[in-house]
């Protein structure tokens, strides 16, 4: 049985445990898009530190259809916030590539706009004598739903052992706006959202994650199979150690 309570309260002190020994007067700085991860980790860090060391980063990619939720957010929670257009960086890197003579996959293009925002997250980060939030949550990592070295990076992970139904229930016990709590993923690219590419719900995830029940054996491999191709993501970087003959 989820205890939510329980759990918010354990995960606001556990930010403030975890500042006070990798940051000790640092501020939260998080990449803000108005989804349900960015919104329950900046709620939580507000709770854990205060609305004056959390700092929002908006970053649209040219027009940003619903960056008035980011908006709506930042406003809801009273916190310092800037918006930085990557437009310029995104277009620079493909004009780059394009100059290269290489072709540019779909998947590739996808996967830029994340971690160039990573990478302006960490440079805004280091300005504000920051900790930069990781937003991930337990489903996306389980199947690898995630860009690595983009939204998978962080400093710090509050949502990492939460599935998406319990991050929404955060949500709700911190009284989070219901539009941003329940707001489709999407990559804001393709058209698809999250579900759409993944070929099943979160809510079937979640389950499969928590109980080990699922009803169609085609989405269960499918799940595994995500699971077992994407393990590396959360794995550090493997590092060659020279047998002791040749040092």
């Amino acid at each position: 049985m989820f205890d939510v309570k329980k759990i918010t309260e354990g995960a606001v002190e556990w930010i403030r445990e975890w500042f006070s020994e990798n940051g000790k007067g640092c501020n939260a700085v998080i990449g803000i898009s108005g989804g349900k991860d960015s919104t329950v980790v900046a709620a939580l860090c507000v709770e854990a530190l205060g609305k004056d060391r959390v700092y929002g980063v908006l970053m649209p990619n040219g027009e940003q259809k619903d960056i008035g939720d980011a908006l709506q957010l930042v406003n809801f929670l009273g916190i310092k916030h800037y918006i930085c257009n990557i437009k310029d960086a995104y277009d620079g890197v493909i004009r780059g590539m394009n100059d290269c003579g290489l072709e540019i996959g779909e998947q590739t293009k996808i996967n830029l706009a994340p971690r160039v925002r990573m990478t302006t997250v960490y440079a805004f980060s280091q300005s504000l004598n920051g900790r930069v939030a990781n937003t991930c949550n337990l489903s996306e990592d389980w199947v690898g739903y995630s860009t690595r070295y983009g939204d998978s990076a962080g400093d710090f992970s509050p949502l990492a052992h939460l599935t998406v139904q319990e991050v929404k229930e955060v949500g709700r016990y911190l009284g989070l706006p219901e539009n941003l709590i329940e707001k489709v993923p999407s990559d804001g690219l393709c058209g698809y959202t999250d579900e759409d590419k993944l070929g099943f719900t979160y809510a079937v995830l979640d389950r499969y994650i928590r109980t080990g029940e699922i009803e169609d054996e085609k989405t269960k491999e499918r799940i595994d199979w995500l699971n077992r191709i994407n393990a590396f993501k959360l794995k550090t970087i493997p590092g060659y150690v020279p047998d002791e003959k040749y040092i």
